[in-house]
């Protein structure tokens, strides 16, 4: 069944509150997850900002050479989204390597670091860089150093095997759609399966510092690049677009996989959050801003 749960909080008061405990697909929310594993290694001096992906990925094209992970996190690398990849199935599994020559086979779009471009495969390329600095598979570092510690019992990533409760995705027609490959092609890129109330949960987790420990939060959720995005939004920080609504600071991000949509904002100042989760394409799930004014 296609559904559409919403839940805004202000300080303690629920606002509105029409979830269940179905988990949905986060999309592109995900990649918040994905900023936060990078700077959990930063922090335990694993990984730095400015490494370069030759660190990581030795066999790079020379355009590549001066791509940091910084310029990832920001979407300043120059990568293309997945429209520029078309011959990427975001249904079918690839492996590792191949996916990553694939990469390399389009060109940048610019020069690391001289302008800004959403990429989707800029995050998969950090998701596995976190396994390879933590040597351990992506979904089981998340779940040992952010899902378990911070108490999101419904969360996790990748593939869902036999797990209860999962939402199935729809079209904009209600029907229902095959969903995307998650272990490799959309790893670090949209991932994660949560319910509204383990999000909730994460956005609050994020801006006490409860998981991020400073300089790391504030690295995460002030703006590291602009964007060109108005008005409200002025940049990105680390997996999140930041900017004023109203004239108060916050940050949001939204999601889209097949059959699934999101959209998460937080104005601290307020107290007010907001997480949308959808599994129908016929939800403007990032239209939101009004509950959060």
């Amino acid at each position: 069944m296609a559904r559409v749960e919403i839940l805004v909080q202000q300080g303690a008061d629920v606002i509105v509150d029409d979830t269940t405990q179905t988990r949905y697909q986060l999309a592109s929310v995900s990649k918040q997850f994905t900023a936060a594993a990078v700077l959990l290694l930063v922090a335990d001096g694993k990984l730095a900002r400015d490494d370069r992906l030759g660190r990581w990925f030795g066999d790079s094209p020379p355009e590549w050479q001066n791509i940091t992970l910084h310029h990832l996190l920001t979407h300043t690398a120059g990568l293309g989204h997945w429209e520029d990849y078309p011959m990427i199935d975001l249904a079918q599994r690839m492996e590792p390597g191949e996916l990553l020559t694939t990469f390399h086979r389009v060109p940048l779009m610019f020069p690391p670091g001289t302008g800004w471009s959403y990429s989707s495969p800029g995050y998969v390329l950090l998701a596995h860089v976190v396994e390879r600095a933590a040597d351990t598979p992506y979904r089981v570092f998340l779940a040992d150093r952010i899902f378990d510690r911070l108490g999101l019992t419904s969360t996790f990533a990748g593939s869902p095997g036999a797990r209860p409760n999962l939402a199935v995705g729809h079209d904009a027609e209600e029907r229902p759609v095959p969903a995307w490959e998650l272990d490799v092609v959309g790893m670090g890129a949209g991932d994660v399966w949560s319910t509204a109330k383990d999000v909730l949960t994460w956005l609050d987790a994020l801006e006490s510092g409860r998981l991020l420990s400073e300089p790391h939060r504030t690295l995460m959720l002030t703006e590291r690049a602009r964007t060109g995005k108005g008005p409200d939004t002025s940049g990105y920080g680390y997996g999140v677009f930041v900017g004023e609504l109203d004239g108060r600071r916050w940050w949001h991000h939204s999601g889209h996989n097949a059959g699934f949509k999101a959209y998460v904002g937080n104005i601290p100042e307020r107290g007010r959050r907001i997480v949308v989760l959808s599994n129908t394409e016929a939800t403007n799930a990032g239209t939101m801003e009004p509950l959060l004014a």
